[in-house]
């Protein structure tokens, strides 16, 4: 997409966004008590700390994707245990590419975004997508759910989310020993679940040059305080459910969200929330896509993240931007798909 065409949509949809959707003047934390982003960046990765042990990536050969592309299957290992498959579209030129990470959602799989892949890579971007946790190759939303009870009762692992930013961060140390890899030029984008992750990982590895959390960014605060955790808790409901009953309980309210947050994903509601993890990623370039009526990222708390972005970005106000999609849900249209893959082009490749 060529640079006017760039700045048609993004403004279109800007204009549509904010015409008549205030920003909120809540805030989720106070400047006085704000913890120092080295302290939070240190806190979240002893959560997720393991022993760090060789990729050992494994490769398939590769297999013509298109004009200019080959496509081909990989493995590394993220931790002793568990070993990552994902998907790599990269152009057939020689030299050193950008590279992408695409993030799929809950219920998804790499093979769900091929066609993005392809689409970056027809660009010149090395791009690549992997299974989160208990997805795709690595289980089912049986596993997943089960893992997430799991969390809950004993601890131990942490299968929503944040382990999988522990495998992406993992990943970005493999891929940036390739000779075919410009480790300087790092772009993620992910989707709903993979948008939380997006934003967690560039939050806590500034490797990450350019962010776009797609129907993810949120405050989970907001969400607990105006009973709007309904909807995102509803992607992991039978997992939830579960622990919900495991604790003696026949209705779910905010107090026990809290809990379950508490032992899942520790920390997601305060100080690895929204509004710091934007504070964290500033000034890398970021963009962020929500729905207006998406119930798993309620506008408000949309809004609380966008105050703390302005403030984090004041300084470089050219990269952040928000796109509110006018009366849609849990989704990304095609226009907004457009201004994403143009927004890693430009600050990318320029």
């Amino acid at each position: 997409m060529n640079r006017p065409a760039f700045h048609r949509i993004l403004e279109t949809l800007l204009l549509l966004s904010f015409a008549s959707l205030p920003l909120a003047t809540l805030r989720a934390d106070d400047a006085v008590s704000r913890p120092q982003p080295e302290a939070v960046r240190e806190a979240f990765l002893k959560i997720i700390d393991r022993p760090k042990v060789d990729a050992a990536p494994e490769l398939a050969e590769p297999a013509a994707a298109g004009e200019g592309i080959v496509q081909f299957h990989f493995t590394y290992a993220s931790d002793a245990k568990d070993r990552v498959p994902g998907i790599i579209v990269k152009p057939t030129d020689a030299g050193k590419h950008a590279l992408v990470i695409i993030l799929h959602g809950t219920g998804g799989k790499k093979e769900s975004e091929v066609g993005l892949l392809k689409q970056f890579a027809g660009k010149g971007f090395f791009a690549v997508a992997i299974d989160g946790r208990y997805h795709g190759e690595r289980g089912t939303q049986v596993d997943y759910n089960a893992a997430i009870e799991h969390a809950f009762k004993e601890g131990g692992e942490h299968p929503l989310y944040y382990d999988t930013v522990w495998d992406i961060m993992r990943l970005i140390d493999y891929l940036q020993t390739r000779p075919d890899v410009d480790a300087s030029r790092i772009g993620m984008m992910g989707f709903s679940k993979g948008g939380i992750e997006t934003y967690f990982t560039a939050a806590m590895d500034p490797r990450v040059t350019v962010a776009v959390p797609c129907i993810g960014m949120q405050c989970f605060q907001w969400a607990l305080d105006h009973d709007g955790w309904h909807g995102r808790v509803g992607t992991i409901s039978k997992g939830f459910n579960a622990a919900l009953k495991d604790s003696g309980l026949e209705k779910a309210d905010a107090a026990f969200v809290q809990k379950f947050y508490d032992r899942v994903v520790p920390g997601i509601y305060n100080q690895f929330d929204g509004p710091m993890m934007i504070r964290l990623i500033a000034p890398r370039p970021l963009l962020i896509i929500n729905g207006e009526i998406d119930d798993k990222t309620p506008l408000e708390g949309v809004n609380v993240c966008a105050d703390a972005a302005h403030e984090a970005y004041a300084n470089a106000t050219d990269k952040f931007q928000r796109i509110i999609e006018p009366k849609t849900g849990h989704a990304v249209t095609k226009e907004s798909a457009q201004v994403a893959m143009a927004w890693l082009e430009k600050w990318l490749k320029n």
